[in-house]
């Protein structure tokens, strides 16, 4: 099946693409509030199971190990049937899990609750290989990053519903050894899945192409032909961050709840999940200040000072009690914020013709959520829920170097910039100054089958020259 036909978002009028990105902003929105109640239901379920804290993770292990498997298959697939088909095929997935909810709560069923959360964890990857990509290609490279803070900023405003939610419903009076609200809280998520998804299909989306981006890339120099996919180093490294980085955030809310009840400072689990909720809360204005910081600091630096404070608080939180430690869980919350759309936008930066498979890539790496949350649960179970936090510092610890190399990179390749660049439009300045007579910098396209860079009004530059002046 061919690809449909499409543009890029530099093509697109203000209006057009303001309608474009607020409704594919409301995307994030469902998957935040079906992660925020995952976490809550992570220690409910110990309750009403009685299970350990080990066995609990399994919710974890099928949410993320769904990333894992499916969202390699949701990017290929994706290329070929384009944005909009893919997110109808991630709300379905979505609906069907959230509604088979309601039988295994019925039936107390633990290993059903499991099989289901992998379902919906199948639907959100999807959902995120579409979503991320999206609001990523719509517009300059420059304010990508920015761009996908500002829409995961929804996220986390639904993330922290969730466990409000919990706190009211799910830990108090009866509710707090049954899961008869279950039921109802997954009947409305599958509700708002099919509401959103026949909002889409009326909707008209414009499809972002690969071809279209390659051949903004190759109008400014960046590529002159499409290089393998395993020779862009920077998404592949990317997948190893966006691996490491996502199994210590997940650990870090899976096992919110249990360390706040052991800090030996009178916290209950309801009292522990409303705070559990104030950290998800300071985690999302953490990225909307990301937003505007990231207009003027370039995101891979700021990666690396955000990821080198993760390190340091995560290692604080597993070596300091009381008060001090929720203090530091809390500071770890807000530094987290922006690492995730970050490590995406520079791991599928210029990839041109690979932009979805990369996304694909990128969404898997959302897969270490599924075997961090087991390695934190058996050292919690030996040792201490605090003790356990050395395991997602580990995963810091990758994702600044990954931040910190291609920091470097640039440098070496590029000189040393504290500020956010637009790379684009400083390649089209070097080319219309080099070439004021001949070339229109807005619509320059690289003609490959002749050697020539060609503009709209036929007057000819050769390639080599051009390549020269941009290098």
């Amino acid at each position: 099946m061919a690809p449909p036909p499409g543009t890029t978002g530099a093509n697109l009028s203000r209006k057009k693409w303001a309608y474009c990105f607020a409704l594919v902003t409301s995307l994030f929105f469902t998957w935040g509030f079906a992660y925020g109640l995952l976490d809550v239901l992570n220690a409910h379920f110990q309750t009403v199971f009685g299970i350990s804290k080990l066995q609990s993770t399994m919710l974890q292990l099928a949410y993320f190990g769904a990333y894992f498997v499916w969202a390699p298959f949701a990017g290929v697939f994706m290329r070929r049937i384009g944005y909009k088909k893919g997110i109808h095929i991630g709300l379905g997935l979505y609906s069907l899990g959230a509604i088979f909810f309601w039988p295994c709560a019925k039936y107390e069923t633990y290993g059903g609750f499991v099989g289901c959360t992998f379902v919906i964890g199948c639907g959100l990857s999807t959902l995120e290989v579409a979503a991320n990509s999206y609001i990523s290609v719509l517009g300059t490279p420059q304010y990508a990053a920015a761009r996908l803070n500002f829409s995961q900023g929804f996220q986390g405003v639904a993330s922290f519903a969730g466990p409000l939610i919990a706190a009211r419903w799910f830990f108090t009076g009866k509710n707090a050894d049954s899961l008869g609200t279950v039921q109802w809280v997954y009947l409305a998520v599958a509700g708002l899945g099919v509401v959103l998804n026949i909002l889409f299909y009326f909707c008209d989306l414009p499809e972002i192409t690969e071809d279209a981006l390659e051949e903004e890339m190759a109008a400014v120099g960046l590529k002159e032909e499409p290089e393998s996919f395993w020779r862009q180093y920077r998404c592949i490294f990317g997948f190893v961050a966006q691996t490491s980085y996502t199994g210590a955030q997940v650990t870090i809310a899976s096992f919110a709840v249990f360390f706040l009840t052991e800090q030996g400072i009178g916290i209950s689990q309801s009292r522990a999940s409303t705070l559990f909720s104030l950290c998800q809360i300071t985690f999302t204005i953490g990225r909307f200040i990301g937003v505007i910081i990231l207009n003027f600091i370039d995101p891979a630096l700021l990666l690396s000072f955000y990821g080198l404070c993760c390190s340091v608080f995560c290692l604080c939180v597993s070596q300091l009690q009381g008060y001090a430690g929720v203090g530091c869980l809390f500071a770890l919350f807000f530094f987290e914020s922006i690492c995730y759309p970050c490590i995406f936008t520079l791991g599928t930066k210029n990839l041109g013709v690979h932009t979805k498979r990369g996304s694909g890539l990128i969404v898997m790496g959302v897969g270490g959520g599924a075997w961090y949350p087991p390695a934190q649960g058996g050292l919690a179970d030996i040792s201490s829920t605090r003790r356990s936090y050395l395991v997602p510092m580990s995963g810091y610890i990758a994702m600044t170097i990954y931040a910190v190399g291609l920091v470097v990179d640039q440098a070496m390749k590029n000189g040393f910039t504290i500020r956010n660049v637009d790379e684009l439009t400083q390649r089209r300045a070097v080319i219309l100054t080099a070439f004021p007579s001949t070339i229109n910098a807005d619509i320059l396209v690289i003609k490959n089958d002749d050697n020539e860079t060609r503009s709209s009004n036929e007057k000819k530059v050769p390639k080599e020259d051009l390549i020269e002046v941009i290098a």
